[in-house]
């Protein structure tokens, strides 16, 4: 039995939305919001992931990567029994750092990267029920809510 064209084509719009949740934000819009914790939040299915990074290193060196979990009500998720990386790259490099729970909603780990403007950030969570999710973020790119200011 073939069926119609347009109720399949209603039904996949009606799974998608579904799936991803009919309220979902986009980065545009998630750039203007300002992050609870002053990084650059992205969505990563159900959640939302907030990225702190340091933006003056003018030289690679071992500096902190912190990435924050919330719900789309900007309701804490436990970091607790999570685990996750962080793959940046930024100039030719490109480093993968680990992250560990570090209290409240909050995953932290160390690498060695420069801040460059145009770096490119992967965050990818395992949370305690063996769901990954991932997020892709562009931390000092402008237009950036909290990056700069104009006088």
């Amino acid at each position: 039995m073939k069926l119609p064209l347009i109720p399949n084509l209603v039904l996949s719009a009606a799974l998608i939305f579904a799936g991803n949740g009919a309220f979902a934000h986009d980065d545009a819009t998630l750039d203007k919001m300002k992050a609870p914790n002053g990084g650059q939040l992205r969505m990563a299915g159900p959640y939302h992931f907030e990225l702190l990074v340091d933006k003056n290193n003018k030289e690679a060196k071992d500096s902190p990567v912190t990435v924050y979990l919330t719900d789309h009500g900007a309701q804490k998720i436990p970091a607790a029994g999570a685990s996750g990386t962080a793959t940046i790259l930024a100039g030719k490099a490109k480093v993968t750092v680990p992250l560990s729970p570090a209290g409240d909603n909050k995953l932290t780990g160390v690498g060695k990267y420069v801040s460059d403007a145009h770096m490119k950030v992967v965050v990818s969570v395992v949370f305690p029920d063996k769901k990954t999710e991932q997020a892709r973020f562009a931390p000092l790119a402008a237009g950036h809510a909290d990056d700069h200011m104009h006088h």
